[in-house]
């Protein structure tokens, strides 16, 4: 978004990062092995467009940005609101969202969207029909939202904030304060963020199931991560009110220091949550029931988003000190970036079904062409005013 000048550029350049690695991960999920279209409703479907060619590898890039990019999307959605808030007041401040995510999501989401899911409507029904698409988009698949829920699931977590900034400003938070500052030991976060994701992901996942998604017309969002999200987005809040440079990611902090510890142990913890589960089935047979496998395949999931997203924080606070003239263009149109990127995505998936070329190939000619283009369009986007002032 705009007005980047006042922000840690290490921040800004970790948003940018993770808008490309929701680029790539829509990108790969037309190819990878559980992927599965549905014929009757294309909105059942694992992805809008599912090819023939598969790549199990592409599993594995899916099934890591899905352990943590989303919880890590929502930290940093917050991290400027104290800030914000304290500077705009309560009602500017949600007017203010009003503008920058809640119209956006409405009206720019739902156009992009009617865009993106053509090839899907094709693809079921053979048919090229405007009209019968639109009413099929708004009825038998209850208006389908895309990546763009995202946003308003933010400005909901923003509102509530809002509604609730003298609790929050006041010392209900002292705990949390006194032990995300600068101070803070490496491990002492990591024990924090791990305990918190527990709480909020295991019942959830436990009672909804892990993958549960739910909403009322464009409204989605998935159940089971609700409270995780929140969560995520009330600690970075919380980060970004002691300031970035008295944090417990200040570049001198302790966890910053050991940012390639965290980095190692964020591989293991993802290794462990793909093959550990299925070792215990193995080792243990009978002896093990299918809940408590559940619990520790979604034990093993928060331990990756906890270590994955204070690697990502650690090592970006160490090592982006100074601006880079394309990172910045990057960092500067990532929020149109992750509007538009959808409908590339599903066009250029649909245009290649009937090329026989492998999956890896498809994946990174689908993933570069649209990231490109992406950019591009977010770049002529913002020459109107208008889009320029707010996103």
């Amino acid at each position: 978004m705009a007005n980047q000048s006042s922000r840690n550029v290490w921040v800004d350049y970790l948003r940018s990062t993770v808008t490309v690695l929701v680029v790539a991960h829509h990108a790969a999920l037309a190819y990878t092995t559980f992927s599965v279209f549905n014929t009757d409703a294309y909105i059942l479907s694992t992805h809008p467009v599912v090819d023939r060619s598969r790549w199990a590898l592409l599993d594995g890039v899916v099934s890591f940005n899905d352990t943590f990019f989303m919880s890590l999307m929502f930290f940093l959605g917050g991290l400027f609101f104290f800030s914000s808030i304290n500077k705009k007041g309560s009602l500017s401040f949600i007017k203010d969202k009003v503008f920058r995510l809640l119209i956006p999501f409405l009206l720019l989401g739902t156009m992009l969207m009617l865009l993106a899911y053509f090839p899907s409507f094709y693809l079921m029904s053979g048919s090229t029909n405007i009209w019968v698409y639109i009413r099929d988009f708004f009825t038998t698949e209850a208006w389908p939202v895309g990546p763009p829920w995202f946003l308003w699931l933010l400005f909901v977590f923003n509102l509530v904030a809002a509604l609730f900034h003298q609790l929050i400003n006041g010392r209900k938070n002292f705990f949390l304060e006194l032990n995300l500052n600068k101070s803070t030991k490496a491990f002492s976060l990591f024990l924090i963020l791990f305990l918190i994701g527990l709480l909020a992901y295991l019942p959830m996942a436990g009672y909804f199931g892990p993958y549960s998604w739910t909403g009322i017309g464009p409204f989605d969002f998935q159940l089971s991560r609700l409270v995780l999200y929140f969560a995520y987005f009330g600690i970075g809040a919380v980060v970004g009110k002691l300031a970035i440079s008295e944090g417990v990611f200040a570049e001198d902090s302790s966890p910053v220091k050991h940012y390639r510890l965290w980095c190692l142990l964020a591989i293991i913890a993802f290794i462990s949550f793909l093959f550990l589960p299925d070792l215990l089935k193995e080792v243990l047979g009978q002896k093990l029931m299918v809940n408590q496998i559940a619990i520790v395949n979604n034990t093993l999931f928060v331990l990756c988003c906890t270590l994955t997203s204070i690697a990502f924080l650690t090592t970006f606070s160490k090592l982006v000190v100074k601006k880079i003239t394309w990172w910045d263009s990057l960092s500067k149109h990532a929020y149109l970036i992750y509007l538009v990127h959808f409908v590339y995505i599903t066009w250029f998936q649909f245009l290649l079904l009937n090329f026989n070329i492998g999956a890896g190939f498809k994946f990174l000619i689908v993933f570069i062409l649209s990231l490109a283009l992406s950019w591009g369009t977010a770049y002529l986007l913002r020459k109107i005013p208008l889009v320029n002032k707010y996103l």
